[in-house]
């Protein structure tokens, strides 16, 4: 199965989860969960928010930020993926000066 991000739906979510700024996204929804490819621009984050039904990897393109992740604050940077698993809280902000691509695969069990 291939998923085309040039076929995929462009989003501009402000404040997303209650975080600062806008993301923007392409979203691929499926049947057991969806992929994403996102940008967050400097400054900008995605709100915390617990993953109650589904589980999340967030690979890491380009740019620089921080995860917090049930209290523990990870470093983001490109080739690191961060793991948010089912039941627990997490957060992404960059804290770069250039925007940070993200890839997420969102597994519902």
């Amino acid at each position: 199965m291939t998923y085309d991000f040039n076929q995929a739906v462009n989003y501009s979510i402000p404040n997303l989860n209650g975080g600062d700024g806008t993301v923007f996204a392409k979203v691929i929804p499926g049947e057991t969960g969806s992929v994403m490819f996102a940008v967050i621009p400097p400054g900008s984050s995605i709100g915390a928010h617990t993953h109650e039904s589904d589980m999340d990897f967030n690979f890491i393109v380009s740019g620089t930020g921080v995860a917090v992740c049930d209290g523990e604050e990870e470093l983001l940077s490109p080739g690191v993926c961060h793991f948010c698993p089912k039941g627990s809280r997490h957060s992404i902000r960059n804290t770069g000066d250039t925007d940070m691509q993200i890839y997420i695969a969102v597994v519902r069990k």
